[in-house]
């Protein structure tokens, strides 16, 4: 994508802070652990100034954990609706956090997608955007809306996932890796604007 990224954050390139945000076009929040409410005590001090930023025209891209950290409990609370655990959705194809391929619908094509204990989107009575990806059981995987001056673009599922996390966990790779999925969600955040 037409991007130059930054690694921001305490092993990046400088702080998260609303400094660092101020030139950005994009905020990535990536996945990582399994742990929401440790997730949300390192990233509560960013809380109000990444808010504020996405309300007045930034653009938040949530993958996985990412996506929990979009919703309101604990989050950002930049979702009207909310994130939650797909694993614990009614007639949810996967029952724990561990590493699987689960088939995303996407835009009307099947996509298997690395997945390891992601969200689930529920979307509220102001979300005004759209859902890109549903799960097997029909809940929302992947979905962007608006916020504020701002839009916001999460997944639960890792269409960013390189062959070598498959392969780390035992899955095989799709051909082709869903990588498209991943460019659509950042544009489709972007087009809100």
């Amino acid at each position: 994508m037409p991007y130059r990224c930054r690694y921001i954050g305490p092993q990046g390139d400088r702080p998260l802070s609303a400094e660092a945000l101020s030139s950005a076009a994009i905020y990535v929040q990536p996945g990582g652990g399994d742990d929401l409410a440790a997730a949300w005590r390192a990233m509560r001090p960013a809380a109000e100034f990444l808010r504020s930023w996405v309300r007045g025209g930034g653009v938040y891209v949530g993958f996985c954990m990412g996506g929990f950290l979009a919703g309101r409990n604990p989050g950002f609370g930049l979702l009207a609706g909310d994130s939650a655990e797909y694993i614990k959705s009614a007639g949810a194809t996967i029952d724990d956090d561990g590493d699987h391929l689960v088939e995303i619908d996407w835009k009307g094509s099947s996509n298997p997608m690395y997945f390891q204990g992601g969200p689930d989107f529920v979307l509220g009575p102001k979300d005004a955007g759209g859902v890109l990806g549903h799960y097997p059981n029909g809940s929302i995987a992947a979905m962007v809306a608006r916020f504020g001056a701002g839009a916001l673009g999460v997944t639960g599922p890792h269409p960013e996932a390189p062959a070598s996390w498959y392969r780390d966990a035992g899955l095989v790779p799709p051909n082709p890796l869903p990588f498209h999925c991943a460019r659509e969600l950042v544009a489709a955040a972007r087009q809100l604007l």
